[in-house]
This record gives structure tokens, sequence and C-alpha cells, in this order.
């Protein structure tokens, strides 16, 4: 909504973050917005409020409450037990003209990407997507959206001056999850959604689960990952060995997905996953922009790489200047041999 003088636009206030949830699940991203937007509502001097959307929420709202938001915004029908992004977006787009949000913020997910641009558009403000920070300016009490831009070559900082709320997407994984503190105060609000804002020309029909087995980067504790230092295709089963001593999956960089020596399902990176696990090992990774974006929130780094100046060493926690083909084998060797040792009866 564009609005033509700061009086109007002091009417918007408190930051909002959609809880995205499955059948009583919600997803962790909701936890990641709600740890960064208690940081810009306690900037901004407003409330923290989460919005819930779904069916028999009761469990919901309690665990984002204790998740730290000041209010639960819920829409509970049995209408909208299943997510249709018609359906979900009138009923958020009717409680922000109703409440007046400053801020709405929600989850770079396939459903979260489907949900905002309808809200955006419907209405009438700015929407940046895939955001990696945010931040409020001090004098405007803008929002600082700040994601990759030209093919993540450099990062652009986007604010929306004039229109309000000021909506954002944000990359799972590059934000902390918010504490838990089990039995915190918070409000409940309950929506009342008049039943022609549930209309929508779409029916879900039937759901249809993806096949077991499948490459799950943004749960993983541990990473290895590859990259065109491996030279050929063949020696992805080098990081494939170091992987599974450690416990942990296979990732791999553009340039090894684009050189087809590894499933686009591995891809770390801006046009791939957004990753943050306890360890990740780049090996034969040079470190372009484009990835990091994608792993920089890893708790651990591990860098190896023949190229001493290669960018990946200035993000790394600890660097081996190497070769990746000779360097691998004897990590596997060592860690396997520490696994035995540990494994082993006394």
């Amino acid at each position: 909504m564009f609005l033509p003088d700061a009086a109007a636009k002091a009417e918007y206030k408190d930051v909002w973050v959609f809880a995205e949830q499955s059948h009583g699940w919600i997803h962790p991203v909701a936890f990641e917005l709600l740890g960064e937007g208690r940081r810009l509502a306690a900037d901004l001097g407003v409330r923290l409020c989460a919005v819930l959307v779904g069916s028999d929420t009761g469990a919901m709202a309690r665990e984002l409450g204790e998740r730290g938001a000041d209010r639960v915004i819920v829409a509970d029908l049995p209408e909208l037990a299943e997510f249709q992004d018609e359906r979900y977006a009138a009923v958020i787009v009717e409680a922000v003209r109703r409440e007046k949000s400053q801020i709405l913020l929600c989850g770079a997910t396939p459903l979260g990407r489907s949900l905002c641009s309808r809200i955006a558009v419907t209405l009438g403000t700015g929407l940046t997507a895939d955001c990696t920070a945010l931040a409020i300016d001090s004098e405007t009490r803008d929002l600082l959206q700040t994601r990759p831009a030209f093919g993540g070559n450099l990062m652009a900082t986007i604010r929306t001056p004039d229109h309000r709320p000021q909506m954002a997407t944000v990359r799972p994984k590059v934000m902390r999850e918010a504490p838990a503190t089990p039995g915190r105060a918070f409000e409940t609000e309950m929506l009342d959604i008049a039943a022609d804002i549930l209309r929508a020309r779409t029916e879900r029909l039937s759901f249809e689960p993806a096949a077991a087995g499948g490459v799950n980067l943004a749960e993983a504790n541990v990473i290895v990952s590859g990259g065109r230092g491996l030279q050929k295709p063949e020696n992805f089963t080098l990081v494939r060995d170091l992987a599974d001593a450690l416990g942990g999956a296979v990732g791999a960089s553009r340039a090894a997905v684009d050189a087809g020596w590894i499933p686009y399902e591995h891809q770390v990176g801006q046009t791939g996953r957004t990753v943050c696990p306890k360890l990740y090992v780049a090996c034969g990774i040079s470190g372009q922009i484009q990835h990091l974006v994608g792993m920089a929130s890893s708790d651990v780094i591990v860098a190896i790489n023949k190229d001493r100046d290669a960018p990946i060493f200035q993000h790394a926690t600890y660097g081996i200047v190497g070769d990746a083909l000779v360097i691998l084998p004897l990590l596997t060797k060592a860690f396997r041999e520490m696994s035995k040792a540990v494994d082993s009866p006394r």
C-alpha cells in the first residue's frame, strides 16, 4: 500500500513472521525468522507477532509463543488444513489490512515464495526475495533487506520507503533459530474469517510425498562438498568416502553440478541449497560469493585447496593448502581409524 506521508506510515506497527506449517509441524525457518524478528522488533520498539494459518493449531501456537512471539495471530479453520496459496494469501491480506503490520517476513521456501508474491501484489507493496541479512535504518525506520544480486557478484541492500508492509523472504539456514522458553507468556488472537475470503478457484486433489532416500542437505550436521578442483566426476568418490566416515552428506559447488559431475540436488549456494551444518568441508572449491551465500553460516568450515590465495580461505575456520585428491584419502583413513578405536571394546 502506498503511503504518502510519515503520519500514514506511523499507523503501521509490529514485525510479523509467517509461520509455515504442515500437518502440525512448523518449518524451522519460522523459528529462524522469530530469532531475527526479535532483533528487528527491539530496534523498532514494537511487538513481534507470528501469523499461523491452518487447522487444529493450538500446540503450534504455544510453540511459537515459547519461541519468542509476543502475539500469535491465528486463522484456524478446517478449510485451511492444507496449504492453498489463494486461500492462505487472502487470509493474510485480510489480517494485514485490519492490523496494519509494519514488516512481514516469510521463509524463501517453495511455499513461502508462492504465498508472499501473491500477498505483495494484492497489497500493492514491494517484496525482496531470498534475503540473507536484515536490519533497521535508525533514522527512517525502514527495513534494510540485503540479498545477492547480479548472479551473486555483489550484495544489494533494498528498502521500501513509501509502502507498507515491508515484505521480504529469507533463505532458510542463514539465521539462528530463536531458543525455546517453556511457559513463556504471550497473547493469542483468533481471526474471524468470513466465508467469502476462503473462496478459491483451485481445489487440492491429492498429495504425493517425495521418494524416500533423497538428499537432505538442509538437515545435515556434517557436509563434505566438492568442486571443480576434483578435476573429474569419478573423484567425487573421495568426497563420498569422507562424508561416510564422518556420518555426513555430500554437497557440491555449482561448477561441479553444471559440469554434470553430480546431480543438482547436491548443489550448495545461491542457486542451490542454503545449509548451516556443524561442520562444512569444502574440497577443491574456490569460494566464489555464489557458493559462500549457501554455506557461510556453518559452525566450522574446513577448506582444502591447492591455491593458497583462494577466497574460501578467508571464510574458513581451518584451511589445508594442498591437493584435495591426496588429502581426502588421508582424512578418510584417519577418521575411520578413530571411529574404530572409539567403537572397539576396551
